[in-house]
């Protein structure tokens, strides 16, 4: 089988620079409503279209609006790190260090669609129960909210295991694959159904949203254009088969974000979330 010819490893952050960015994610916690989940996750290259031998560096980010912050993760914080394209796999969980906030670095010399998937581990969260109402609200999670209406849990503090489900697509020379259709292993999936790269200035595109492999149907979805220095959200429902959508304008960056929250019988959490992203773009 033909492999391609790139190599990856990681490119640890600088001391000084980790520690500004430390500094600036605390301060920044500190000022932030304590409901952390909502903070979007994203996996963000310095930019998405490359020519071949073009050094790809891929950051972890964390924040709102599309703009954030590198987040605090390490080795110990990941369940997978994949990359794929056309009919390649690899695994890079391996090449992860210990140092906070890491980004991952790509050399690649083979042409084509090329994509990156991260999961995360498990984390736990609680918030007083105001907080939690308001970021269920928030995050149009409707089914949380009237299971607690339901069972009169409305004044009840919020405990939450969450992880994050992420993934990133970039192109390399001319060629393309069809690696973006691929199912993932990622518990929530965001999958095109037309390469981005491929389609066609305001042309319609249509995404599927898979919750364990099955439709994400009749929920919300949110698309996020960053483009001139601002964010444009819009939000979408899927439909019977999970799917949504939209007029692509060709221009900035993308991300589409969808949450899962299933109810958990007995445990230290009453609720497990799942958090999915997906980006691509046609420049920083």
């Amino acid at each position: 089988m033909h492999l391609p010819r790139w190599a990856c490893h990681l490119l640890p952050i600088p001391h000084a620079l980790y520690l500004i960015s430390f500094l600036f994610t605390f301060v920044s916690a500190l000022l932030l409503p304590c409901w952390l989940p909502a903070n979007e996750f994203w996996l963000q290259p310095q930019k998405f279209i490359y020519k071949r031998g073009e050094t790809i560096n891929i950051r972890f980010r964390l924040g709102q609006q599309f703009q954030g912050h590198n987040w605090f993760g390490n080795a110990s914080r990941i369940t997978s790190l994949r990359f794929y394209m056309a009919n390649i796999k690899d695994d890079l969980s391996a090449n992860m260090s210990l140092y906070q906030g890491d980004s991952l670095q790509l050399a690649m010399f083979d042409e084509g669609t090329a994509m990156v998937t991260f999961q995360s581990t498990n984390s736990f969260l609680k918030m007083k129960a105001n907080y939690f109402n308001e970021y269920l609200a928030k995050d149009a999670l409707s089914d949380a909210i009237a299971y607690r209406k339901e069972n009169n849990d409305m004044q009840k503090a919020g405990k939450e295991f969450y992880q994050r489900s992420a993934k990133t697509l970039f192109q390399v020379g001319l060629k393309m694959n069809n690696c973006y259709r691929l199912t993932t292993s990622l518990p929530l999936d965001i999958i095109p159904q037309s390469n981005p790269y491929a389609i066609r200035n305001n042309q319609a595109m249509a995404v599927r949203v898979l919750f364990n492999k099955k439709p994400f149907k009749n929920q919300c979805v949110r698309l996020w254009h960053r483009v001139n220095n601002k964010t444009v959200l819009k939000d979408f429902r899927t439909n019977a088969s999970g799917i949504f959508t939209f007029r692509l304008q060709k221009a900035g960056r993308f991300m589409i974000s969808a949450v899962a929250m299933t109810h958990l019988e007995k445990g230290k959490a009453d609720w497990q979330s799942y958090w999915g992203s997906l980006t691509w773009g046609y420049g920083r």
